[in-house]
């Protein structure tokens, strides 16, 4: 039940990275008691930041963030952190836990299960979280942050690597849930369900803008003023054109023409600036092409056998697909049972029961971007693939990506998830794949980029083997082949 109470209020709050260039500039936004709020924006445009500064893991470099006293805050993230991995399911609750109390806690078994069977899950306590399915480690995050029973969730893209059920399951708890929440997601129809209110974050002018109303209603008006914005935009453009031409015509004719060509050339130059302040609308990344491998022919992948896991044991069963040229293969199955183990196998050509042909130039696309070196900057993961492309070649397709400026020079750990996924679609551009192994590739992404995301793996002539639970993305794909690991 919402109130008029303002638990959290952002006053003039600015924050960046790096010197000179900040993320947040004067940012202003209240949230109140029992709404449920999203936070929208282009990936890298500091949405997990927010959720820095509200749990301060990072402290504002101007302006205040006001928390109301004893607000307890608790966040469930996209990832379990590296040194968590290797921590038991007890001894990650148990970690959780003592955010919220320092008190040695006792008896800890019970409150697990009672928490574990409200995100419809049961996980033995003695297990490492490493062990788990990406599906079922996002249950587990967020039944950490509940847990913890706070006044204020924050949740950080919840329903990534979630099963249909899963996200089911998580919208009808987000429903009926009364306390706070605010909920980073790019999933519009899980949002849709539950939304009060929007904080848009401008990449361009670094602020956030505050709607109300739910999440459809709110995208649409981004997207309408986004539109116009764009097309005030091209005439802008047109009248730039024009004004310079007819200044350099009237320059020729000299004598009191000349005058004129001023005028011309300063309409010009007003309307330039108007442009520039224009640019604000949330960048898409531009249409793309996956090259696929061109030297090879006949029988790509043949899976005659796999292993799924059930009820905690693996379980042998048979196939009969194979894949040539220009198929696209969809693995179906809830979480848990091997998914991602499968496509794993694949990808390093080690089941027995999958025979890869000789000499495929694989390209993987990882949902926890393992493939990629966080170390590395991403100019030199780019340049590591450029083979066949000249630098600007690369530097094309890294910008096509949003890979630019401090982008392109940061280190791979340092950039946003959804960042690192354009990373990685740009790495299978350059990599040129016969088999293109894609396991969750919308998780993290902008609402803006997935249509063109399909549309490119739509276009894949190679062969392709995807996972991907969010149905309106498969809808825009050519799926040739299905096979359900459940069946």
């Amino acid at each position: 039940m919402t109130s008029n109470e303002s638990i959290i209020s952002f006053k003039k709050v600015s924050f960046g990275y790096v010197e000179s260039r900040p993320l947040l500039e004067e940012v202003d936004f209240s949230i109140h008691r029992g709404t449920k709020i999203t936070i929208m924006g282009q990936n890298g445009a500091g949405k997990s930041t927010i959720f820095k500064l509200i749990t301060k893991e990072i402290r504002p470099e101007e302006g205040v963030v006001n928390i109301v006293n004893n607000l307890s805050i608790a966040i469930s993230r996209q990832v379990i952190p590296q040194e968590e991995l290797d921590l038991t399911v007890r001894e990650f609750f148990e970690k959780a836990m003592s955010r919220q109390s320092k008190e040695k806690i006792y008896n800890i078994d019970p409150k697990i299960d009672e928490i574990l069977e409200a995100v419809n899950f049961k996980a033995p306590h003695d297990k490492t979280m490493r062990s788990f399915s990406g599906g079922q480690q996002a249950r587990l995050l967020l039944a950490s942050a509940l847990i913890q029973a706070p006044d204020l969730l924050l949740l950080d893209e919840p329903t990534n690597n979630l099963d249909k059920a899963g996200i089911e399951h998580l919208t009808k708890f987000l429903i009926d849930y009364d306390k706070t929440c605010i909920i980073i997601s790019h999933d519009a129809d899980f949002l849709n369900s539950f939304t009060d209110g929007v904080l848009y974050l401008d990449v361009f002018t670094k602020k956030i803008e505050q709607y109300r109303g739910n999440y459809f209603d709110v995208r649409e008006q981004i997207t309408a003023r986004q539109e116009k914005e764009n097309r005030k935009n091209a005439q802008l453009k047109k009248e730039i054109i024009e004004n310079k031409e007819k200044a350099n015509f009237f320059a020729k004719k000299g004598g009191n023409l000349r005058f004129v060509a001023k005028k011309m050339r300063e309409k010009a130059k007003d309307a330039e600036t108007r442009v520039v302040e224009l640019k604000r609308e949330d960048k898409s990344i531009r249409p793309f092409i996956i090259p696929s491998q061109k030297d090879i022919k006949g029988e790509i992948v043949n899976i005659s056998g796999f292993k799924i896991i059930k009820n905690n044991k693996v379980i042998q069963k048979k196939a009969n697909i194979e894949l040539r040229r220009n198929e696209h293969l969809l693995l179906k199955g809830p979480n848990g049972i091997g998914k991602s183990t499968l496509l794993e196998s694949i990808a390093k050509n080690e089941a027995t029961e999958i025979k890869i042909a000789p000499n495929v130039n694989i390209g993987y696309y990882r949902q926890d971007f393992s493939t990629l070196d966080f170390n590395e900057t991403a100019y030199k993961s780019l340049s590591k693939l450029a083979k066949k492309q000249s630098e600007a070649e690369m530097r094309k397709i890294a910008a096509n990506f949003l890979i630019t400026g401090d982008v392109i020079n940061s280190k791979i750990g340092d950039l946003s998830e959804g960042q690192k996924g354009l990373l990685s679609f740009a790495r299978l551009v350059l990599q040129e794949p016969g088999l293109l192994i894609l396991d969750e590739p919308t998780n993290h992404m902008n609402f803006r980029h997935i249509n063109v995301i399909a549309e490119a793996l739509n276009k894949y002539d190679g062969a392709m083997i995807i996972v991907s639970h969010v149905s309106d993305f498969v809808d825009k794909i050519r799926i040739d082949k299905y096979l359900d690991l459940e069946d």
